[in-house]
């Protein structure tokens, strides 16, 4: 029996599939060169653009698989050259989670701080300069973290206290601190404590107060024009508001993807989005904004979600995949570029699927 592999579809201009090539785009899964699936044990995609993106893979022995576009340094392997295939970040033999910005990465590690590399014009590596860096760095400051995100150019970590500390670009209140000021070292987010769950997107995020599953309220701040906060305005958020519910039951899992968020909610595991919807990367048969959530029709036993720039893909209980949204470079990998303002069947090749991705800033997707 042949063994299993990461999987990829989509742009691949910058070999973000990595799979040896740059071919243009797949309109289905393609293989990841070199790692088994029984390696793997999470995925993470990142871009800031369509041609711009990048995968990292966190493997059983701790170290991290990187592979795509590395401009500013985000493959992490000391270098600011490209690859198509999978090479290692170096001086990281102890992360326990990754995550993925525009073009900087993160690394959770076991003693519980955080690392970063790649772009830092913002302060996105969190080491109190500007300066970008190939190589991992010490983010400043944090400690007890049990969960990072990567937005398009700032970051988000929950410490084991139920706190949420941000860092990078904040013109549009992602940081939640009150102010506009970009951080390059990682401040409080106003007012939020009880947190289980964080995500985010290009320019906002998400957090669950209270527990997963048995109660709590999601929260969102950051930039909101096309409504991504699901607050029914489109005024920027210095603050986190509370997104308003439109769900019975509780919340489980949240995502975001560049300007559209996601929750699944409910013990059958159902899927609200809300957001822009230019490509119909909300999935609810419309091309129409969305200022607070609305179902995904059809869509139920959600175990995963996953947002990209401007498509969804979703991880349902029989282990099949679908997706929607743009499909302009095949990253609904269903063999064509149409896009879809609901769910089509992604043909991965894979059986018993467990791990998804896409990026926040790109156009391609990863399983696993």
């Amino acid at each position: 029996m042949q063994e299993k592999r990461l999987k990829a579809w989509g742009n691949n201009r910058s070999g973000q599939l990595g799979d040896g090539t740059w071919t243009d785009f797949r309109t289905t899964a393609t293989t990841v060169l070199g790692l088994t699936s029984a390696e793997v044990v999470k995925v993470a995609a990142g871009g800031g653009g369509a041609t711009s993106g990048y995968g990292l893979a966190l493997l059983t022995d701790r170290t991290v698989q990187s592979w795509g576009a590395n401009g500013s340094g985000q493959l992490g392997d000391g270098s600011v050259f490209s690859h198509n295939a999978p090479g290692q970040v170096v001086n990281l033999s102890s992360a326990r989670d990754i995550a993925a910005g525009g073009w900087h990465s993160l690394a959770l590690l076991d003693d519980q701080t955080v690392v970063a590399w790649g772009r830092n014009n913002y302060g996105q590596l969190g080491n109190g300069t500007n300066a970008d860096s190939s190589v991992p760095v010490r983010v400043e400051g944090l400690n007890k973290v049990i969960a990072i995100a990567g937005g398009l150019n700032h970051n988000l970590a929950l410490r084991e206290d139920g706190t949420v500390w941000a860092w990078g670009y904040n013109v549009n209140g992602q940081l939640g601190d009150g102010t506009s000021d970009s951080r390059n070292v990682p401040a409080p987010v106003g007012g939020l404590t009880g947190v289980s769950l964080i995500a985010a997107g290009a320019n906002h995020n998400l957090a669950l107060v209270g527990p997963a599953g048995s109660g709590g309220v999601v929260m969102a701040w950051g930039y909101n024009a096309t409504g991504q906060l699901g607050d029914n305005s489109t005024i920027n958020r210095l603050t986190p508001v509370k997104t308003q519910d439109s769900w019975t039951g509780e919340v489980s899992r949240i995502a975001a993807g560049c300007n559209h968020s996601l929750a699944v909610t409910g013990s059958d595991n159902v899927l609200h989005a809300w957001g822009q919807n230019t490509s119909g990367q909300v999935g609810d048969g419309t091309t129409d904004y969305r200022i607070t959530p609305v179902p995904v029709p059809g869509i139920k036993g959600v175990q995963l979600v996953a947002g990209g720039r401007e498509h969804t893909i979703v991880l349902l209980g029989d282990n099949t995949v679908r997706s929607w949204g743009a499909n302009g470079s095949g990253q609904l990998g269903n063999g064509t570029t149409d896009e879809s303002s609901s769910p089509v069947t992604t043909l991965t090749a894979l059986t018993g699927v467990d791990k998804i991705a896409a990026p926040v800033g790109g156009d391609f997707s990863l399983a696993n």
